[in-house]
């Protein structure tokens, strides 16, 4: 077996392998976490205590209780629904807690005459929690007063504001405060501090998620797709938080910072909190509070309110799509959620390209498609050389198995001819393997991009393929695209090893068999990648067995 279709083969097996691990993530049930030891930390995602604790004592009334009774409690109490453009939002009086958060304009995996869920206490056990750390003000465990049951964003208004009123406790009045925006996926979220006493009130907020540890529903059907929380700092940068690390206590991240967010992190969508620059020291958290189920969160300190004085502190909540453009915009590296691993350097500039080629056409199929022509352009000399080499090679094929007949016995002396042939015809054995090779980042890249980019999400391209984040509904691509690769086979020299050559004739029907699952936008890509390819192969083939003297 030649040494170039020796590579060619690693290639294909190692595409095979990671397409594989993406079948098996789709089909594979979820993994169950093994029950937590027992910690102090109580069960419901009680109050976080800063390291340096304000002059006021920590609340008393955050007695722990058992997960059970904390959703029963939050089914229990009052709701505000507040609806605009782009949220319809759920508050609960329990700690003015954030409990349900549906995106307007983004529909449900699967059925598009629902809203996606993004937050959800009640089914997911994910909720978006805040509290005022000190002695008796209000907590997430607090049962607010609500100033109304329904609010919507009028026409013409740009924001609407929901206002909860907590038991006053002493001389102290608080309001917690939500303010949602016409055209954004943010909220602020904050607090309002009245104090009537005779001194000076110390005081630290805590905003933090608290969420089980099941993947979204989407991530479930991809090979990749992080969900857990994400934790960025300009000292540290981006710092991933995996779930089963929390679960060892190995959960290595920037504790304590002047500055960065806290995000809880999915397949296509992102929670966070995003304190402003110079808000002061931070300090974050992420911990197991009970079996599979966590808190993320950020501690903020709270400037001093004077006696009869007034005091504030906002943070705002990005809770939706995770648009590139609009993240970046945010906070500094939020964009970062949207996560390309270790090839993000060519990913990105990637993505860059397809979004721009995408507002030019304004279809992401049809964006796809020429970014495609586009890459197979700017490898067009190094597929030419790939194709070149494995043209001379079929032509020198015979010759090559005249060679083994004749010195199949002595390996030495068969090395040698094949050398001296090789020489002869000017091949270069190791000619088609390199640039290959060169475009398996690239290739790989674009994966990771049309897998987790938001806008390929129930992005239609033409005909039956309405949604390009999706299996073909009739696998009419995944088809194509084995077909595509049957042709590419038989352009290839024959292999001379007869177990080799059913391998490579085995490939497309594997590839087709995993191809069936994968996003048809994937899909797209590899088979106008593959007619491209078949296209510049046949010329070269033909123009360089044309061009062949004959022996």
């Amino acid at each position: 077996m030649d040494t170039q279709r020796l590579i060619l083969l690693i290639v294909f097996t190692f595409s095979s392998v990671m397409l594989w691990e993406g079948w098996q993530k789709h089909n594979q049930p979820q993994p169950v976490v093994a029950t937590a030891q027992t910690r102090s930390a109580p069960a419901d995602g009680s109050v976080p205590t800063p390291t340096v604790a304000p002059t006021a004592a920590t609340p008393g009334s955050g007695t722990a209780g058992v997960p059970g009774t904390e959703t029963a409690v939050v089914a229990q109490a009052e709701k505000a629904v507040v609806t605009t453009d782009l949220l319809k939002a759920v508050i609960s009086a329990q700690g003015g807690d954030l409990v349900h958060l549906e995106l307007i304009q983004h529909k449900a995996t699967g059925d598009e005459k629902k809203n996606y869920v993004l937050i959800d206490s009640l089914e997911h056990r994910y909720s978006a929690q805040t509290g005022l750390i000190g002695d008796g003000l209000p907590n997430h465990k607090t049962l607010f007063k609500l100033s109304g049951h329904e609010f919507q964003l009028k026409d013409g208004a740009d924001k609407i504001e929901v206002r909860l009123e907590a038991p006053a406790v002493g001389n102290v009045a608080v309001s917690k405060v939500y303010t949602f925006h016409r055209g954004n996926y943010v909220v602020d979220v904050g607090y309002e501090i009245r104090n009537g006493g005779t001194l000076p009130l110390a005081s630290s907020a805590y905003f933090q998620f608290v969420r089980d540890g099941e993947s979204s529903e989407e991530s479930s059907s991809t090979a990749k797709a992080f969900t857990g929380p994400a934790v960025y700092t300009e000292s540290e940068k981006f710092q991933k938080v995996d779930f089963s690390d929390v679960d060892k206590d190995k959960a290595k991240f920037t504790h304590k910072a002047p500055d960065g967010w806290i995000a809880m992190v999915q397949h296509y969508f992102v929670a966070g909190w995003l304190p402003a620059q110079g808000a002061g020291e931070r300090e974050f958290f992420v911990r197991k509070i009970a079996d599979k189920l966590y808190t993320a969160g950020v501690i903020l300190p709270v400037a001093n309110v004077a006696a009869g004085g007034t005091g504030r502190i906002d943070v705002p909540l990005y809770a939706g799509p995770q648009e590139q453009d609009k993240l970046k915009a945010m906070a500094p590296g939020f964009d970062l959620v949207v996560d390309y691993g270790w090839l993000t350097v060519i990913a990105a500039p990637l993505f860059w390209v397809l979004e721009w080629i995408h507002k030019l056409v304004g279809n992401w199929g049809w964006a796809i498609i020429a970014l495609t022509v586009l890459l197979k352009a700017a490898f067009f000399p190094l597929s030419a050389a790939s194709y070149r080499s494995m043209a001379k090679m079929k032509v020198v094929t015979p010759r090559m198995q005249k060679l083994k007949e004749q010195f199949g016995s002595d390996k030495a002396r068969l090395n040698q001819e094949m050398m001296e042939l090789y020489r002869k015809e000017k091949i270069n054995p190791l000619g088609g393997c390199l640039p290959i090779l060169v475009q398996i980042p690239v290739f790989i890249s674009l994966y990771w991009v049309l897998m987790g980019t938001v806008e390929m999400r129930h992005a239609p391209w033409l005909l039956w393929i309405q949604d390009l984040s999706s299996k073909d509904p009739y696998y009419v691509l995944p088809l194509i695209m084995g077909a595509t690769m049957l042709i590419q086979t038989k352009l290839n020299p024959a292999p001379p090893d007869p177990v080799q050559a059913k391998v490579m004739l085995l490939m497309p029907i594997i590839f087709t068999g995993m191809f069936l699952f994968f996003p048809s936008g994937l899909v797209l890509y590899w088979v106008v990648n593959n007619v491209l390819s078949i296209a510049q192969q046949w010329q070269i083939t033909r123009a360089t067995t044309q061009g062949a003297p004959a022996h």
